[in-house]
């Protein structure tokens, strides 16, 4: 089984957590993606979607679905995301795509958390893939150094600048022991937007795509 049936297979068992006339809160990526190319067998549950970036907003827009601001919604009973990597705790590291900041303020508002991977992205450690951290342009260097300082790789993300205008380094050698002490460090250097660790609020449910079937943690 390809990674992409994977994804297809893991985004259509997500589809049976949205119930009728909700607020679907709706991440970014690749699996999501396969997600929002199956929403017309649900359309008739979902009362409009919150969105975590402007792509999404088009994909989900192009199914006819409303999207509306998070200020409207208030608390969204359900958030549905993929991960780049994610331990046996549910912590998660995001942000391959970008989106990171917003993923994390949709997550952070709602009240169930579900997230989709396939068996390679499920880890022992966090770190393997690369910590995205969305920084203000003024502060990259210093940033950067703290980084270096943690016994990091900082790499600044070339040509991409994120959705709300800032840029994206990209922390590669990190072994990531503590999920929830690293995120919340990260979380007090200047200039540091939002760090890709999701552990302080992290997944609710798991669902992992395997070559036999949907294990859900």
């Amino acid at each position: 089984m390809t990674q992409l049936e994977k994804k297809n297979k893991v985004a259509k068992a997500a589809l049976e957590y949205i119930e009728n006339n909700q607020v679907v809160g709706i991440g970014s990526g690749s699996t999501v993606n396969c997600f929002i190319n199956m929403l017309d067998k649900v359309k008739s549950k979902i009362d409009a979607v919150v969105s975590s970036s402007e792509l999404t907003t088009k994909l989900v827009e192009s199914k006819n679905i409303r999207v509306i601001e998070l200020k409207e919604a208030g608390k969204i009973p359900i958030y549905i995301d993929g991960a780049d990597e994610s331990n046996k705790f549910k912590q998660l590291i995001k942000g391959g795509g970008g989106a990171l900041t917003r993923e994390k303020i949709v997550a952070h508002s709602s009240s169930n958390f579900i997230c989709m991977i396939d068996d390679s992205k499920y880890v022992r450690v966090l770190g393997k893939f690369p910590l995205p951290i969305e920084v203000i342009r003024m502060a990259q260097s210093s940033v950067a150094m703290e980084m270096i300082k943690l016994g990091g790789r900082p790499v600044l993300r070339e040509n991409f600048i994120t959705d709300n205008g800032n840029i994206i380094l990209d922390v590669h050698d990190l072994e990531i022991d503590e999920p929830i002490g690293l995120e919340s460090f990260l979380n007090n250097i200047p200039g540091i937007v939002t760090n890709g660790i999701f552990a302080i609020r992290g997944a609710d449910k798991l669902l992992i795509a395997n070559e036999k079937n949907i294990e859900v943690i």
